[in-house]
Order: structure tokens, then sequence, then C-alpha cells
């Protein structure tokens, strides 16, 4: 929106900020079904520009009101032109998830959560997940790991134990030399 009223304010976008923000927060969000000023208010905004119609210019005063509205009324259509483009790529790209409850999800949170049942050893883990880290997944033996415990200290550290070094190497960087080993546990 600022880059498209960059545009039309023609370098001085700066001047009209106040102005852009009015707007933004007075403008229709899909998302909420609603202005975002009604959402933290509860109620519409009401502002000098706001409270008389265009046909009231003449009672109320200079011309600098009715360039005001202007340019409010250009920042909104500016502003659906880029709200109406980045739904349109959203929309492209977007695909609806939806996983059924099984042994695995418990239930459905809302449109965009899932809760899930986690292994006992993940007690600590909260166990609702939003949808964008969930992928569907086809079952197969192959892909179950074992694991030993890991004892771990009061600091919750653990130590490793050395196997095997691997590859060590010395990177010269402008002002230093920094050594690096490569180990396998």
């Amino acid at each position: 929106m600022l880059r498209a009223c960059a545009i039309d304010f023609r370098g001085n976008w700066d001047e009209h900020l106040p102005l852009m923000e009015f707007a933004y927060n007075n403008s229709y969000q899909e998302n909420i079904q609603m202005a975002l000023y009604e959402a933290l208010y509860g109620r519409s905004c009401r502002s000098p520009i706001g409270w008389f119609e265009p046909t009231d210019v003449e009672l109320l005063g200079p011309d600098s009101v009715h360039e005001a509205i202007e340019k409010v009324n250009l920042i909104v259509q500016r502003l659906k032109t880029a709200q109406s483009r980045q739904k349109s790529y959203t929309d492209m790209r977007h695909s609806e998830l939806v996983f059924s409850v099984s042994d695995k999800i418990v239930r459905r949170i809302g449109k965009v959560a899932y809760e899930l049942k986690l292994p006992s050893e993940m007690d600590m883990v909260d166990p609702v997940f939003h949808i964008s880290m969930l992928r569907l997944y086809k079952h197969d033996p192959s892909h179950v790991l074992t694991h030993e415990g890991i004892e771990m200290n009061e600091g919750l550290s653990y130590e490793e134990e050395l196997v095997q070094i691997l590859d060590q190497q010395v990177r010269r960087l402008r002002t230093k030399d920094v050594a690096s080993v490569k180990l396998e546990a």
C-alpha cells in the first residue's frame, strides 16, 4: 500500500502517512470481518474527515478538508487493490488441509489446530499443533526408530562419549583461524 501511495503522492508519501494509517485502520479486514479500529474499540472511527458527506464540505470550511477526503478515498482504493492482489496470491497457493480424527489425532481445535496423541516420553510438549506444522503421513514400518535413553544431569545437559574423529580442518578468516573437528559419537 505504501508503495502504491508513494507513486500517487510523487515522493512525499511521508506527509500523507497519517491519512494512510487512518485509511488502513478503518478498512474492512476479511480475516476478522471488520475494521481494525472497530475490533479494538468496538465502534466505527469518527474523525473530522468522516463526520460529514462530501456535499457538506462547502458548509464546513477550506479546500484542505476536501483534498483530504479525496486523498483518503485514493488510499482506500489502493488498499483494496493491494488486499485483492494478496488474496489472489494466497488463493492460488492455498490448499485446504483437513485431517481425520483417528488414533494419532485426538481432536480438531478451531479451523487451524489439532490436538495430537503424543508418546508418554513427550509429556512436556504441548499436544496442540497448528495445521501448518502437520503433514499427511502413510505408515511405513521402516520409519520406526528406536532410541536409547539418555541420562540427563540436573542442568538438563548430558555427556557424549567420543567414538572417533572423522575430520578436522582449520578455516582461515581475515583476522583469525577457526579450528573445527567432526566427531562420531
